[in-house]
Order: structure tokens, then sequence, then C-alpha cells
């Protein structure tokens, strides 16, 4: 090989301190999280005195904080299905498709991932206001799948890029009609595409605060905006608790999808 790492000699430390500092950078405000979250003491403090499960008990004896979790899942899972249907169709346009503005069409649909977050949650701020949309079920559907579809788009097409189209044509030539060939032979070459494109959009829906700021009522708050709204008016560490397990289900998710997507490619 070009460059191999047993070769590099004394600068093979380097890099590996480098690596090391920056996984610490990265890890350490996860672990003082989660550390807060266990910590005896009603503020945030750190290290934590002592030890407990207060805030995990406050946190799922609190109607509210359940129900915020409860609407963050129901919207990620309506923005996962659609994000993924849609994010298919595109794809397939996108890629098979030979048309004028092509490239120029694709590099509009992932606007979204370039734009900054807050410009965009006052543009639909200001528009949802306008047409009635505004603190309800379907402005935040429709607000995260505008974050969620560019990450289905990349996945997606990527995938299908990836597929030898001649393996479809030749299940049409067998006597299987084209809508038939993609659903059984196609799908099924893409689908670790079509799992990345779900749990991206996923965790783009659970995690996002910024828009869901804007989108949120009285009535209708996502978790992280819970967290958001808590935090503004006392530092306790319920948060904390709310927070690490918002980190935890990111975790299994992004381990899900290298485990999966290992096993698709076998």
């Amino acid at each position: 090989m070009l460059l191999n790492f047993d070769r590099l000699g004394w600068w093979k430390y380097i890099l590996l301190a480098v690596t090391l500092l920056t996984a610490a950078f990265l890890l350490l405000p996860i672990v003082f999280i989660a550390a807060l979250s266990f910590g005896s003491s009603q503020w945030l403090i750190f290290p934590p005195p002592g030890w407990t499960f207060q805030w995990y008990s406050e946190l799922f004896a609190d109607p509210r904080w359940l129900e915020s979790a409860w609407t963050s899942f129901k919207i990620a899972v309506i923005v996962t299905i659609l994000s993924v249907l849609l994010g298919l169709v595109t794809s397939f346009g996108l890629v098979r498709g030979s048309f004028l503005f092509r490239d120029a069409l694709k590099a509009l649909f992932l606007t979204p991932m370039i734009l900054p977050v807050v410009v965009l949650a006052v543009a639909l701020y200001a528009f949802f206001l306008r047409i009635g949309l505004g603190g309800t079920l379907a402005g935040f559907v429709i607000s995260h799948l505008v974050l969620a579809l560019p990450f289905s788009i990349l996945s997606i097409s990527s995938a299908l890029e990836g597929f030898d189209k001649s393996i479809e044509d030749a299940a049409v030539l067998c006597g299987a009609s084209p809508l038939e060939a993609k659903i059984r032979v196609t799908l099924p070459a893409i689908s670790h595409g079509l799992f990345s494109a779900a749990v991206f959009s996923f965790l783009t829906s659970w995690d996002e605060v910024v828009v869901a700021i804007f989108m949120s009522s009285p009535t209708l708050q996502t978790l992280p905006v819970k967290v958001w709204a808590t935090l503004r008016q006392d530092l306790t560490p319920v948060v904390a608790a709310a927070s690490t397990l918002l980190i935890l289900l990111t975790i299994i998710l992004m381990a899900l999808v290298a485990v999966v997507r290992k096993v698709l490619k076998q």
C-alpha cells in the first residue's frame, strides 16, 4: 500500500493522539450529560455528589414529558414513512430519468441541507402561519419532511446508482412487468439504502429543535422543544435524563444502521 500505518514511524503516534483527542472532544459532553442525569443534586453539578435514579422516575412520572416524547415519536414515524416513499420516487426520477435541468433539480432537493436551519424555520413559520398550519401536527410533519427528504434522496439515489439495471431488465424479459421487476428485484437490492433513508429521516425529525420551536404551540411540543423550554425555566437534572434518552436512542439507531448495512451487503 502507498500509505501503510505501520511504516509511518513516530507520525503514527501523533495520528493516534489526534484521533483520541478528537474522540474525547466529541464524546465527553455526552458522558457529562449522562453522568448529570444520575447525579443526586437537584442542580446540574459536575461531578455529582452522589448517584440516584430519581430524575428518571420524575421524567417517566410527568405526563407532560411523556406526551412530548409521544408527539416526537408520532411525528418522526410519519415523517419517516413519507420521506422514504417520496425519496424513493424522486430517486428513481433523478437516477433513471433523462430530462433538462436534472442536476439543477437534484441540487434543489438538497438545498435544506445547505440552507441555515434558522432561515428555513423562519420561512416555514411565516408561511404556515399564513395558511393556518402553525402549531399543528400537519405543520410539524411537513416542516420536518423538508429537512428529512434530502437524506432519503441521497441514500436511495446512491443505492440505485450502485445497482445494475440490467438485472431488472432481465426480470422484465423473463415475463415480469416493469412494476413487478422494481418491487421484486430492485427494491430488495437497494434495501440498505431504504433502511438508511428511514433511520436518518427518523433521527432528523426526532432530534430536530430549531424548526420545532417555531412550529410548536402550548398544546403541541416535541421532546427537544420540551427540553429547551425546561432549560430556560429551571436547570433540573430531569432535563439531563431526557437528553440522555434522546442520545441513547440515536446511538442505538446508528449502531443498528451499521449492523444492518453490513449484513445486507454480505
